[in-house]
C-alpha cells in the first residue's frame, strides 16, 4: 500500500520542479521590462532604392500636372467658350459650366482669368521654373496690366526666398503696385469715353463701346452704356475728347437707346442697338437715324425707360 503512495509523491515533486523554470524566466522578463535602459532593440534595415532617371522624369512630369491643374482647367474653359462647344446642349456658357462642372459664373471666370495670367507669366524670360501652383496665387494679379503681373510675380517669388509664394504674399505685392500706380480722377460728368476691356471679365463684349460718365469717385467712374450702367476703373476708360456740344449729342443718343432697349427684345434688335453703342463718332448716319426711328416707333412707347 505504501508503494503507490510513494509514486504519487514523486510525480507531484517532479511536476513542481518542472514548473519552476518558467516562473524564474517570467521574473527575468518582468525585470527586463522594468529596466528599458538595459533592453536591446533589433531594427531590420529597409533598403530604399533610388529612382531611375526615367522615374525622376515621370515624377517631375506628374507633379507639374498636379500643380497646373487649375491652369489646364482654365485653358480648357477658354476653348469651350470661344468655340461655343456647349451650344448643342446649353444656351449659354454660364449655364453649361454650372450644369457640367458645378462652377458658377464667378468660379468659371476665375479659372479663365488665371489661365490668361499664367500664359503671360510664361512669356517672361526671368520666370523659368517657379510658376503658380494654385488659382488663389494668381487671382490678385488679374487686376494688373500684363507687364505689372510679371513684375508682381517676380517680386513675390523673391519675398518667398525663391519658392512659390502664397496668395497672401502675392496680394500684398499687388496692393503696393496698385497704390503706386493710382492717379487722380480727371473725368467729368457727361464726358464720353471709350471702354477698354483689358483683363476685366465684367466688361467682356464691351470693348470699344462708348460710355457716358454719370458719376465720379476717386479711382472709378460710373458710366452709362447702351444696355445699362457700370462701375469701372480709370484704367478701363479712354476719353474721346469730344467738344461739349458733341457730348450733348451723345447724351441724347444714349437717352434714345435707353428708351428702346430691354432684355425682352429680339436678338436682331439688340444687335442693332449694340452696334450703335460702338460708334466712334458723335453722330448718326442717315441710315442709322432711320433705323433708330423705326425702333423708337416700334418699341419706344411700350417699354419704360
Amino acid at each position: 500500500m505504501t508503494k503507490p503512495s510513494s509514486k504519487r509523491k514523486k510525480a507531484t515533486s517532479a511536476t513542481f520542479r518542472d514548473s519552476t523554470p518558467p516562473d524564474d524566466h517570467g521574473l527575468e522578463d518582468i525585470s527586463q521590462e522594468e529596466n528599458p535602459a538595459t533592453a536591446t532593440i533589433t531594427v531590420s534595415a529597409v533598403e530604399v532604392t533610388e529612382l531611375t532617371q526615367e522615374e525622376q522624369s515621370d515624377r517631375l512630369h506628374l507633379e507639374r500636372k498636379v500643380e497646373r491643374a487649375f491652369f489646364e482647367a482654365g485653358k480648357a474653359l477658354i476653348e469651350l467658350r470661344d468655340r461655343r462647344l456647349y451650344r448643342s446642349t446649353h444656351k449659354t456658357f454660364d449655364e453649361y459650366c454650372l450644369d457640367r462642372f458645378g462652377y458658377n459664373r464667378s468660379r468659371s471666370y476665375q479659372l479663365v482669368d488665371a489661365a490668361v495670367v499664367v500664359d503671360n507669366l510664361q512669356k517672361c524670360p526671368q520666370i523659368v521654373d517657379i510658376l503658380p501652383t494654385a488659382e488663389g496665387q494668381v487671382r490678385p494679379m488679374t487686376k494688373l496690366e500684363p507687364q505689372e503681373q510679371q513684375e508682381a510675380w517676380l517680386k513675390a517669388v523673391e519675398l518667398a526666398d525663391g519658392k512659390v509664394p502664397t496668395g497672401r504674399i502675392v496680394k500684398d505685392v499687388v496692393q503696393r503696385i496698385m497704390e503706386r500706380t493710382k492717379v487722380p480722377n480727371t473725368y467729368q460728368l457727361g464726358e464720353v469715353c471709350q471702354i477698354l476691356v483689358k483683363d476685366n471679365p465684367e466688361l467682356r463684349g464691351k470693348g470699344g463701346c462708348w460710355a457716358i460718365v454719370s458719376a465720379v469717385s476717386d479711382f472709378t467712374c460710373t458710366v452709362r452704356m447702351w444696355d445699362g450702367e457700370y462701375a469701372v476703373g480709370l484704367q478701363h476708360l479712354k476719353s474721346f475728347n469730344y467738344l461739349p456740344q458733341e457730348c450733348q449729342q451723345m447724351q441724347s443718343l444714349s437717352d434714345r437707346i435707353s428708351r428702346v432697349y430691354s432684355d425682352l427684345l429680339e436678338e436682331t434688335v439688340k444687335s442693332l442697338l449694340q452696334s450703335l453703342g460702338k460708334l466712334n463718332r458723335p453722330y448718326l448716319t442717315a441710315v442709322e437715324e432711320k433705323l433708330l426711328n423705326v425702333l423708337e416707333s416700334e418699341y419706344g412707347a411700350e417699354i419704360t425707360p
